[in-house]
């Protein structure tokens, strides 16, 4: 499911600029929502016709195929529109809040 379909379905309030992608054992992943819109990024349940794997995210994993992989929440349970950043599971070790790929924006 694209998260663009998800955002439409949700019908965000204008002030939500950002999203938190809520997962298992307090993992968050943070991102911008024009990010989040990609036409890219997508909502999977499957992987090569295969239902995800436990350790791929199984019942239901974020992927955004234009940052790092740390934005991309396997075992998603909530998402969240939010006015202002908040940072992620990731960012407040250290890791870039932003991790463009073409970049190297790896660390903050």
């Amino acid at each position: 499911v694209s998260a663009r379909e998800i955002l439409a379905r949700a019908r965000p309030k204008p002030e939500a600029r950002f999203v938190v992608v809520h997962a298992e054992q307090g993992y968050a992943a943070n991102l911008p929502l024009d990010r989040f819109a990609d036409a890219d990024s997508l909502f999977a349940t499957h992987h090569d016709g295969q239902p995800l794997a436990p350790e791929h995210g199984y019942p239901l994993r974020l992927v955004v195929p234009t940052l790092y992989f740390w934005k991309s929440a396997k075992w998603v349970r909530r998402i969240e529109l939010i006015a202002e950043d908040r940072p992620g599971f990731w960012e407040v070790r250290g890791y870039s809040n932003t991790a463009e790929p073409w970049l190297e924006d790896r660390y903050s």
